[in-house]
């Protein structure tokens, strides 16, 4: 039997107002390609199918022209949900779905029983437990009065005592069976983008990898966008977002993962995903940044899209001037510039410094205007505390 683990595929993505539509069309078709060529019986999606909770119609509608696509690949579908996404929106056709071999489980069910799936090829079995994003009210009960240092703990006890009954309920129905664990939550030592929001708390309630215990012989895991292997002995793994979807993962190589079983054996194959857009930063002096502007040559079926740092010695007026001109006026086929930073080394603090030119409010987040504005009243005793807090409240907002 053979499976294939993707996640965060995030549809309806915006990059600095740059529709990201076009790149998952073009992962759809080539993940279609791929399911038909590898012969993939099963594929896991592990949460944040869309980039928001209540998706436009252009996302939903991508989503179902995706899943129609699949119908005749005789391929199963289990998709979970994820932070971003809203169980609701995802569960509202699981019946209608589930007569099309796809399963949905958009948020934690009453009982673990119903996260748990088992397919059948031939003489090979494969039980899967399709565990989505679990949020606080599904891990542990508010107490009034509680630090925020305790609500950190609890939810870390909250999600081991979760897997903790996962891996009870397969010991006593399905022992035996080759064990798959799907996941969307923070695993420490993985490595966050800027793409990414916050979850449980700025990633402070983030689990050790062995919280999944013994039983799983593949944790397919989501949420870090960055492909990640949390343990190749125990194959617990991140396969990542399919597409670039921030400026600090222009560097990376998307994958996908597609796991062979026979029996309890389990084979992990990395099959990248071709690059469908550059993702490029040209840095240095106005002057040079020209030339990097003028040189450049896309590689890709879409056009890249840039950010620009100018870095310069001493503020100047004109310097500004120049490239607010040079954002008006740039022209190239291959090139869209969608973000722009001005730097000067020899600046005076001040509240000027807060934004740069050419930087949209919308381009900025909630929780770097926060911290910007701690920055500009100086050192404060309890900064920390102060951005817990604040994490805590855009959690609460799903901000």
């Amino acid at each position: 039997m053979k499976i294939l683990h993707t996640s965060d595929w995030h549809i309806g993505k915006q990059l600095h107002k740059i529709d990201l539509t076009p790149d998952l069309d073009l992962f759809f078709d080539w993940l279609l390609d791929t399911i038909k060529k590898e012969d993939i019986d099963l594929l896991l999606v592990s949460g944040d199918v869309f980039d928001q909770a209540n998706p436009s119609q252009t996302a939903l509608k991508q989503y179902y022209r995706f899943l129609m696509q699949m119908i005749g690949t005789e391929c199963k579908i289990i998709i979970t949900g994820g932070n971003h996404d809203s169980a609701s929106v995802l569960n509202a056709p699981k019946e209608i779905l589930s007569y099309l071999n796809i399963d949905v489980i958009g948020g934690a069910p009453e009982t673990v029983e119903e996260l748990f799936f088992k397919y059948t090829k031939g003489e090979e079995q494969v039980v899967i437990a399709g565990v989505p994003f679990l949020r606080d009210k599904d891990i542990r009960k508010s107490v009034a009065g509680e630090t925020y240092s305790d609500k950190i703990e609890q939810i870390k006890a909250g999600i081991q005592s979760y897997f903790l009954t996962i891996n009870a309920h397969y010991n006593q129905h399905f022992q035996g069976c080759c064990f798959i664990v799907m996941g969307h939550l923070y695993v420490q030592g993985a490595q966050v983008s800027d793409s990414m929001r916050d979850i449980q708390i700025g990633n402070q309630a983030g689990v050790k990898g062995t919280v999944f215990g013994e039983e799983p012989d593949y944790v397919a895991l989501g949420h870090i966008h960055k492909p990640y292997a949390v343990s190749t002995s125990r194959n617990v793994h991140y396969s990542g977002s399919p597409v670039c979807l921030s400026f600090s993962e222009k560097e990376e190589i998307k994958q996908v993962n597609i796991i062979s079983v026979q029996a309890k054996n389990i084979e992990v194959k990395i099959v990248p995903i071709p690059k469908f857009r550059n993702l490029v930063v040209f840095q240095g002096t106005l002057e040079e940044v020209k030339i990097q502007l003028k040189d450049y040559k896309m590689s890709t079926q879409l056009v890249s899209l840039a950010e620009i740092i100018v870095n310069e010695p001493n503020e100047s007026v004109q310097i500004r001037r120049d490239l607010d001109d040079l954002l008006e006026t740039y022209t190239n086929e291959d090139l869209i510039i969608i973000k722009s930073k001005l730097n000067f080394t020899n600046k005076i603090r001040g509240a000027s410094e807060a934004f740069q030119p050419g930087i949209s409010v919308a381009d900025v987040s909630p929780m770097e205007m926060f911290e910007k504005r701690l920055e500009l009243d100086g050192q404060q005793d309890d900064s920390e505390e102060l951005k817990n807090a604040f994490r805590q409240i855009l959690e609460e907002l799903n901000l």
